[in-house]
């Protein structure tokens, strides 16, 4: 009977500690969340506000007593963000659709077929991250203003059309697939492009939807190159537009109006992630796990 009582005192405390522990975590993670989020909340805060209203604040508040949608009306009036938004949309598609092939192609090529040279080459290949990425940005600005390529698509597109960290990471996911379905494919007469087609991308269809993802991100939040290459409005992007927005379009003290522009040119970002962040961390995971 005392035994019995003894085990039934350490399942409670053990019960106990694990409670406590667990309550811990959570209130770290629900602070660390609310840290996070703020700034978000600020953003949309802001934008809610009128010029007026906020430059009357002498101590910020967390709220507003009459919000307004005004400053989403001037963020479309005042500067073309509707152009913005469409040399965006075509920038991250084209560039996008252009990657996948690119490395797609590249991955499989390294993953699967039997090259002279082919391990020299992809210690070569791996080593161009080791470049800063300021001596390759000028290098592409010489290249494109050399081809007579500034202030156009193709040259905002071309030098992002390929990632040899993507590369690697599609590579590694290739590998995991089993080399029999591959000697099976090529025994059934089966070619390498439909091979890759028909069986390496259904199965790695997580990690090529995290390249994607990822990619459009990264697209979208182009600043540094857009804003070197073009100096022509008509091909300015959200992210420079932004700059643009703020030394032409309301002025440097108009914060509600800015931040207005800023949630819309955010909205689609946060979405995104929303929907398909089960997917990002699944493919990142498969990604960099091998066997």
């Amino acid at each position: 009977m005392k035994k019995d009582d003894t085990y039934e005192k350490i399942r409670k405390s053990a019960r106990t500690r694990d409670t406590v522990r667990s309550t811990v975590t959570y209130i770290l993670l629900t602070i660390w969340g609310l840290i996070v989020l703020f700034p978000f909340y600020w953003m949309i805060l802001t934008s809610l506000k009128s010029y007026s209203s906020y430059n009357s604040e002498y101590v910020p508040k967390l709220f507003t007593d009459s919000p307004t949608l005004q400053n989403y009306t001037d963020a479309f009036t005042a500067v073309p963000l509707a152009r913005y938004f469409a040399n965006t949309l075509i920038f991250t598609l084209a560039t996008t659709a252009l990657m996948l092939v690119v490395i797609v192609l590249a991955a499989y090529a390294f993953a699967r077929l039997e090259f002279r040279g082919k391990g020299l080459m992809f210690t070569i290949f791996l080593s161009l991250m080791m470049i800063p990425n300021e001596l390759v940005i000028i290098t592409n600005f010489v290249t494109i203003t050399n081809w007579n390529m500034r202030n156009s698509f193709p040259g905002l597109i071309l030098p992002s059309v390929t990632s040899v960290f993507y590369i690697y990471l599609l590579k590694e996911n290739f590998e995991q697939v089993p080399d029999e379905l591959y000697k099976a494919a090529k025994v059934d007469g089966t070619s390498d492009l439909k091979y890759l087609l028909k069986v390496m991308l259904p199965i790695c269809k997580p990690t090529v939807v995290t390249i994607t993802i990822l990619k459009v991100i990264e697209c979208w939040n182009s600043y540094v190159w857009p804003r070197l290459i073009t100096d022509d409005e008509k091909y300015f992007l959200v992210s420079n537009g932004i700059q643009e927005i703020r030394e032409n379009g309301f002025g440097r003290e108009n914060i509600p109006a800015m931040m207005a522009a800023v949630v819309v040119i955010s909205v689609p970002l946060i979405v995104l992630f929303l929907i398909f962040h089960k997917k990002i961390m699944e493919g990142v995971s498969r990604g960099g796990t091998k066997g």
